[in-house]
């Protein structure tokens, strides 16, 4: 063990990856609907092994990756953030306040009654509140206290203990209150009314991950022409509902321009492109199907067009379909890293990810009109991203006296408002600035997992200490931070914003910015309906709590 321990400390670099790989191990174990997940898995072992090891990484290592998470995370939520500021969205803000408020006057409490330090006081807040981007924020206010520097180093260290502390009893609560408790509390039957408001919005079944239905919506089929000989292509999609595309046209086993004024012949053979149920009397219409060989085949082109409404704020999805027309088939919209059930009346905004199938013709005269086109080959625009980047940095130095505390956006504050402001800026300029949500969910989990590794392990050597300092007063202020501003929120849609239970649930996870939780929801409800208002509250709590950090630490100043 003596010789671990010292290869550890000799070689920080390998037991920060030891970690993450430990970590998100521990982070997949199920213990009946919970799960840790891979940030607070490789927070808990990075704790433990810096208690066995008191291994030191380089403070810039972590610096470094939580801005590259921090600026991420804003320019992945600006357009959406943005385009929430409005009337309609705006309402969903009450349940962000809430969550502001409520963790807030809980943490001044509990540091008035347990006497925290601001470093506790800040992890307790991040970890009741689940949102790690706050553990950043604060060590960095930290950072910058007119304290002596070992006092700085176990502040610090006292966040990352506070947090894994409060986050696993946050995770918790926040898992069972909002898919078993609350529905007991409201006497509803969260399955139910999910499917209610499902067949309200017109829907149908919906697929859970690993899935694809067997009888998809967008099929082809291909047609013997009798019924129709005589008739021009676009007399007869109109005569079909004008859902349908002609796609090719084979005549005497040779392929024909498909244009609209074409007349089709007796034996012509038609590939026919459409919805699955616009396609039913197809076959009546035309003529007997057949099987299409390969000069009658042909392939689609799927481009993911990010939305980009200059001239309108936000329409639906069936606005969206008629306005493409026949041509041009919207299979997949996605929001937030969510994919988003597909029904005429569900609102799509800018900044929303829409995934167009048609031919490569018709998207190119499409997509402009819309938004950008993501270009598949183009992962990230680093220059772009490295100045964002390098402009949070800057800003984040900037510091503003207020009497005795220095207050500043610091790190994580200047980084996230770049990223906010790059991304929105991105959205208006879509020439530059690519940064494919593969990639960009790749740098956000690997940025905060390296950060909150060498959190752990800096946070390590005082965790005994702590826990023996506070006892069991940390993880009931844990639940406590968690489940007031949950309460009151379930109080406020249920009783007086009337929303429909999936709503509720799904706004309540989101002021948490819980994924886990949401996952609980979805699971219970059984349809995506949940989603509809999470996505909204999350962006809005996504940039509101990560500043929290700061604040807890001079509100704590202030009253120590």
């Amino acid at each position: 063990m003596h010789a671990i321990k010292t290869f550890l400390q000799d070689s920080p670099e390998i037991a920060l990856f030891l970690c993450l790989a430990l970590g998100y191990a521990v982070g997949k174990i199920r213990i009946w609907k919970l799960s840790l997940g891979g940030v607070a898995g490789t927070l808990i072992v990075a704790i433990f092994v810096g208690m066995a090891g008191h291994i030191t990484v380089n403070d810039q290592v972590k610096n470094i990756a939580f801005a590259m998470f921090i600026f991420t995370l804003g320019y992945i939520s600006g357009p959406i953030f943005f385009s929430s500021l409005n009337r309609k969205s705006l309402k969903y803000g009450t349940f962000t306040l809430i969550e502001i408020a409520s963790v807030l006057v809980i943490t001044a409490l509990a540091t008035l009654i347990m006497k925290l330090d601001p470093g506790t006081a800040s992890g307790l807040l991040a970890g009741g509140a689940t949102e790690s981007a706050a553990v950043g924020t604060a060590t960095d206010a930290i950072a910058r206290l007119d304290r002596p520097a070992a006092e700085i180093s176990a502040l610090q260290a006292n966040v990352g203990t506070a947090y894994s502390i409060s986050y696993i009893c946050g995770l918790i609560v926040i898992v069972l209150l909002s898919s078993q408790v609350f529905p007991l509390i409201m006497r509803i039957n969260l399955r139910d009314e999910a499917a209610r408001l499902w067949k309200q919005l017109g829907g149908g079944a919906d697929d859970a991950d690993g899935q694809v239905p067997a009888a998809p919506d967008l099929v082809g089929r291909a047609f013997q022409v009798q019924r129709v000989a005589g008739r021009t292509l676009a007399a007869v999609t109109s005569d079909l509902g004008g859902r349908l595309t002609i796609e090719r046209i084979l005549r005497g086993g040779k392929a024909v321009a498909v244009s609209d004024d074409l007349e089709l012949r007796a034996g012509d053979q038609v590939l026919v492109v459409g919805p699955r149920e616009a396609m039913v009397p197809a076959e009546d219409a035309i003529g007997p199907e057949i099987v299409p060989g390969k000069d009658l085949e042909t392939t689609l082109e799927v481009d993911q067009v990010v939305l980009d409404h200059r001239a309108e704020k936000s329409t639906t999805l069936g606005a969206l379909e008629q306005k493409l027309g026949n041509r041009l088939y919207v299979t997949g919209v996605v929001r937030e890293d969510k994919e988003l059930p597909l029904r005429s009346g569900m609102a799509v905004q800018r900044g929303d990810t829409v995934r167009l199938t048609g031919a490569k013709s018709d998207l190119a005269e499409s997509v402009s009109a819309l938004g950008y086109r993501l270009d598949p080959t183009v992962k990230a625009d680093i220059i772009y991203i490295s100045l964002g980047i390098a402009l949070g940095f800057m800003i984040g130095k900037i510091v503003v006296p207020v009497g005795s505390i220095p207050l500043t956006l610091g790190t994580g504050g200047g980084c996230l408002l770049t990223g906010l402001l790059f991304g929105w800026f991105r959205s208006r300029n879509p020439e530059i600035g690519q940064y494919a949500p593969a990639a960009a969910d790749v740098i956000k989990t690997l940025g905060l997992s390296v950060f909150i590794a060498v959190v752990g392990l800096t946070s390590g050597p005082q965790a005994v200490d702590l826990v023996e300092k506070f006892g069991w007063g940390l993880p009931i202020a844990g639940v406590l931070m968690t489940a007031v501003p949950a309460c009151i929120s379930l109080l406020v849609a249920w009783k007086f914003m009337k929303l429909p239970a999936p709503l509720a649930l799904g706004a309540i996870t989101g002021q948490q910015c819980s994924t886990p939780g949401i996952t609980a929801v979805q699971q219970v409800a059984g349809n995506a309906t949940p989603l509809m208002s999470y996505t909204i509250v999350y962006a809005l709590s996504n940039v509101a709590l990560p500043l929290l950090g700061p604040i807890a630490v001079a509100m704590t100043e202030a009253i120590s």
